[in-house]
């Protein structure tokens, strides 16, 4: 039986929490430093360890940084932090609003609309830049989701340096608008399909935020 998966309420008080998918990156960075830092205090040797493990670990803190967002209103939102790369009409009809994410971005991508996730599907691929146009043929994660719109398709693809994408929740999982629903570690390529009829009110080279943008002009 289909269930529900629920963010944080709207209007709820901001804050930043780590995403989830990150234990396997960071937990030996952290570890690393730590343990380095110790063994600095009592040889100097160990401080030409300590200063990059130190400066590796808060960057990986930052990097899966996964704040709380006040969801915007609208019909689609930007599943993803980034900037749009290009707006492509689709011959059925659909728009196609790619989202290019760069490494400090925040990396977990959300729900563009509320509805029932129909399909997620990961299908195999390389691994070059997500700004490339050979990326579309990258590993990637295609999610459908059945809306008051009808279908909409989004697509979570891995770049030059992100080789997984961890998907939270799962087919047959309903979420509501801005809900997180996945992570890309590192660089990569959100794709959002918009239904036949409905406008991009972005344009290219415009900056997103995930749960913010309204990708949909009235």
């Amino acid at each position: 039986m289909p269930h529900s998966h629920s963010s944080a309420p709207r209007g709820s008080r901001p804050g930043v929490r780590l995403a989830r998918g990150a234990s396997p990156w960071l937990l030996p960075t952290v570890a690393t430093a730590a343990v380095s830092l110790a063994k600095a205090r009592r040889s100097g040797r160990w401080a030409t360890v300590a200063v990059p493990a130190t400066a590796l670990a808060a960057g990986m803190l930052w990097f899966f940084r996964d704040p709380e967002r006040e969801i915007a209103e609208g019909r689609v939102i930007s599943p993803a932090d980034g900037v749009v790369q290009s707006i492509m009409p689709w011959k059925d009809g659909r728009t196609r609003v790619a989202i290019f994410m760069s490494p400090l971005n925040v990396h977990v991508n959300r729900a563009p609309l509320a509805g029932t996730i129909t399909s997620v599907e990961h299908i195999p691929g390389g691994y070059v830049p997500a700004f490339n146009k050979e990326s579309e043929n990258n590993e990637r994660v295609v999610w459908h989701f059945d809306t008051e719109i009808g279908d909409v398709e989004m697509i979570q693809i891995a770049g030059a340096v992100a080789r997984r994408i961890v998907p939270y929740v799962p087919r047959g999982c309903k979420v509501e608008q801005g809900d997180r629903i996945g992570l890309i570690r590192f660089g990569s390529r959100v794709d959002v399909y918009l239904p036949q009829g409905v406008e991009p009110a972005v344009e290219v080279g415009q900056t997103t935020t995930a749960g913010v943008t309204r990708l949909d002009r009235d």
